[in-house]
Protein backbone atom coordinates (compact mmCIF):
# COMPACT_ATOMS: atom_id res chain seq x y z
CA UNK A 1 0.00 0.00 0.00
CA UNK A 2 2.83 2.28 0.64
CA UNK A 3 3.94 2.05 -3.06
CA UNK A 4 0.24 3.17 -3.96
CA UNK A 5 0.16 6.23 -1.56
CA UNK A 6 3.65 7.46 -2.42
CA UNK A 7 3.59 7.25 -5.91
CA UNK A 8 4.23 10.68 -7.88
CA UNK A 9 4.56 11.35 -11.36
CA UNK A 10 8.98 12.23 -11.60
CA UNK A 11 9.54 14.84 -14.45
CA UNK A 12 13.68 15.67 -13.00
CA UNK A 13 16.07 13.12 -13.07
CA UNK A 14 19.45 12.98 -11.85
CA UNK A 15 22.75 11.35 -14.78
CA UNK A 16 22.45 8.33 -12.34
CA UNK A 17 21.99 4.77 -15.13
CA UNK A 18 19.53 2.53 -14.16
CA UNK A 19 20.49 -1.06 -14.12
CA UNK A 20 18.66 -3.60 -16.58
CA UNK A 21 17.88 -5.43 -13.43
CA UNK A 22 15.93 -3.07 -12.52
CA UNK A 23 14.37 -2.33 -15.80
CA UNK A 24 13.68 -6.31 -15.87
CA UNK A 25 11.74 -5.85 -12.64
CA UNK A 26 9.57 -3.32 -13.82
CA UNK A 27 9.16 -5.22 -16.11
CA UNK A 28 8.11 -8.51 -14.78
CA UNK A 29 5.77 -6.27 -12.82
CA UNK A 30 3.82 -4.62 -15.77
CA UNK A 31 3.91 -8.58 -17.34
CA UNK A 32 1.43 -9.34 -13.66
CA UNK A 33 -1.12 -7.33 -14.40
CA UNK A 34 -4.59 -8.82 -15.17
CA UNK A 35 -5.95 -8.88 -18.62
CA UNK A 36 -9.40 -9.47 -20.31
CA UNK A 37 -9.16 -13.56 -21.07
CA UNK A 38 -5.49 -13.27 -19.97
CA UNK A 39 -4.96 -12.32 -23.62
CA UNK A 40 -1.24 -10.36 -22.37
CA UNK A 41 -1.81 -8.11 -25.80
CA UNK A 42 1.07 -5.72 -24.35
CA UNK A 43 4.16 -5.63 -26.07
CA UNK A 44 7.34 -2.93 -24.57
CA UNK A 45 10.24 -0.73 -26.33
CA UNK A 46 13.19 -0.02 -24.10
CA UNK A 47 14.35 3.34 -25.15
CA UNK A 48 17.75 4.38 -23.96
CA UNK A 49 18.99 5.95 -27.11
CA UNK A 50 19.57 10.03 -26.56
CA UNK A 51 18.22 10.66 -30.49
CA UNK A 52 15.13 8.71 -29.74
CA UNK A 53 13.94 9.83 -26.28
CA UNK A 54 14.43 13.11 -27.70
CA UNK A 55 13.00 12.70 -30.97
CA UNK A 56 9.55 12.28 -28.87
CA UNK A 57 9.47 15.68 -27.27
CA UNK A 58 9.04 17.12 -31.17
CA UNK A 59 5.64 15.38 -31.67
CA UNK A 60 4.54 15.02 -27.81
CA UNK A 61 3.95 18.43 -25.94
CA UNK A 62 4.27 17.30 -22.47
CA UNK A 63 7.24 15.26 -22.99
CA UNK A 64 10.08 17.59 -22.26
CA UNK A 65 11.42 15.77 -19.04
CA UNK A 66 12.46 12.24 -21.91
CA UNK A 67 15.78 14.89 -22.35
CA UNK A 68 17.06 14.28 -19.12
CA UNK A 69 15.50 10.47 -18.70
CA UNK A 70 18.35 7.49 -18.41
CA UNK A 71 15.12 5.61 -20.60
CA UNK A 72 11.75 5.07 -21.64
CA UNK A 73 9.67 2.53 -22.09
CA UNK A 74 7.23 2.23 -24.45
CA UNK A 75 3.84 0.19 -23.77
CA UNK A 76 1.56 -0.91 -26.51
CA UNK A 77 -0.73 -3.88 -27.71
CA UNK A 78 -0.42 -6.47 -30.58
CA UNK A 79 -4.00 -6.34 -31.40
CA UNK A 80 -3.21 -9.85 -32.74
CA UNK A 81 -3.24 -11.02 -29.44
CA UNK A 82 -6.27 -9.60 -28.95
CA UNK A 83 -9.26 -11.90 -27.74
CA UNK A 84 -11.27 -10.10 -26.49
CA UNK A 85 -11.95 -6.57 -28.86
CA UNK A 86 -11.91 -3.09 -27.08
CA UNK A 87 -9.94 -4.49 -24.20
CA UNK A 88 -6.32 -3.72 -24.65
CA UNK A 89 -6.26 -0.40 -23.52
CA UNK A 90 -7.74 -1.32 -20.16
CA UNK A 91 -4.94 -4.32 -20.00
CA UNK A 92 -2.23 -2.67 -21.07
CA UNK A 93 -2.96 0.31 -18.49
CA UNK A 94 -3.20 -2.04 -15.71
CA UNK A 95 0.29 -3.28 -17.03
CA UNK A 96 1.47 0.46 -16.92
CA UNK A 97 -0.12 1.18 -13.49
CA UNK A 98 1.93 -2.09 -12.22
CA UNK A 99 5.63 -0.54 -13.92
CA UNK A 100 5.02 2.71 -12.13
CA UNK A 101 4.26 1.35 -8.73
CA UNK A 102 7.29 -1.27 -9.07
CA UNK A 103 9.08 1.35 -9.97
CA UNK A 104 8.32 3.69 -6.78
CA UNK A 105 9.17 0.58 -4.85
CA UNK A 106 13.21 0.54 -6.61
CA UNK A 107 13.19 4.52 -5.70
CA UNK A 108 13.09 5.19 -9.44
CA UNK A 109 10.97 7.71 -10.78
CA UNK A 110 8.87 7.33 -13.29
CA UNK A 111 5.97 9.14 -15.14
CA UNK A 112 3.19 8.01 -17.68
CA UNK A 113 2.67 9.70 -20.99
CA UNK A 114 -0.24 9.45 -22.53
CA UNK A 115 -0.10 8.17 -26.50
CA UNK A 116 -3.50 6.69 -27.70
CA UNK A 117 -5.55 7.74 -28.97
CA UNK A 118 -4.36 10.99 -29.87
CA UNK A 119 -3.11 10.21 -33.56
CA UNK A 120 -0.37 12.70 -33.65
CA UNK A 121 1.28 11.20 -31.03
CA UNK A 122 0.51 6.98 -31.80
CA UNK A 123 1.93 8.03 -35.41
CA UNK A 124 4.60 9.84 -34.31
CA UNK A 125 5.90 6.98 -32.06
CA UNK A 126 4.70 4.30 -34.93
CA UNK A 127 6.75 6.11 -37.07
CA UNK A 128 9.75 7.15 -34.48
CA UNK A 129 10.33 3.25 -33.32
CA UNK A 130 9.12 1.10 -36.91
CA UNK A 131 6.24 -0.49 -35.16
CA UNK A 132 4.00 -3.15 -37.10
CA UNK A 133 0.27 -1.59 -38.52
CA UNK A 134 -0.67 -4.15 -35.64
CA UNK A 135 0.93 -2.53 -32.82
CA UNK A 136 -0.84 0.35 -30.94
CA UNK A 137 1.29 2.49 -28.78
CA UNK A 138 -0.37 3.20 -25.74
CA UNK A 139 1.74 5.34 -23.37
CA UNK A 140 5.46 6.28 -23.17
CA UNK A 141 6.76 6.05 -19.14
CA UNK A 142 9.57 8.71 -19.07
CA UNK A 143 12.27 7.15 -16.11
CA UNK A 144 15.18 8.03 -14.00
CA UNK A 145 15.93 8.13 -10.53
CA UNK A 146 14.97 11.44 -9.30
CA UNK A 147 15.98 14.38 -8.75
CA UNK A 148 12.96 15.65 -6.88
CA UNK A 149 11.00 15.10 -3.86
CA UNK A 150 7.51 14.84 -4.01
CA UNK A 151 5.64 13.43 -0.67
CA UNK A 152 2.64 11.63 -0.46
CA UNK A 153 -0.86 13.03 -2.04
CA UNK A 154 -4.23 12.66 -0.57
CA UNK A 155 -6.27 12.55 -2.81
CA UNK A 156 -9.44 11.07 -1.46
CA UNK A 157 -12.53 11.96 -2.03
CA UNK A 158 -15.73 11.34 -0.37
CA UNK A 159 -18.11 13.04 -2.49
CA UNK A 160 -17.47 10.90 -5.30
CA UNK A 161 -18.14 7.52 -4.02
CA UNK A 162 -22.18 6.37 -4.67
CA UNK A 163 -23.46 3.70 -2.89
CA UNK A 164 -26.19 1.37 -4.53
CA UNK A 165 -27.36 4.29 -7.15
CA UNK A 166 -26.59 7.82 -8.11
CA UNK A 167 -27.35 10.59 -5.54
CA UNK A 168 -26.71 13.82 -5.24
Amino acid sequence: MKEIFERRSIRKYTDQPIPDEHVEKLLMAAMAAPSAGNQQPWEFVIIRDRKILEGITKFHPYSQMLKEAQLAIVVCADLDREKHVGYWQQDCAAATQNLLLEAQYLGIGAVWLGIYPREERVNGIKTLLGLPERVIPMAVISIGYPAENKGPSDRYDKTRVHINKWEF
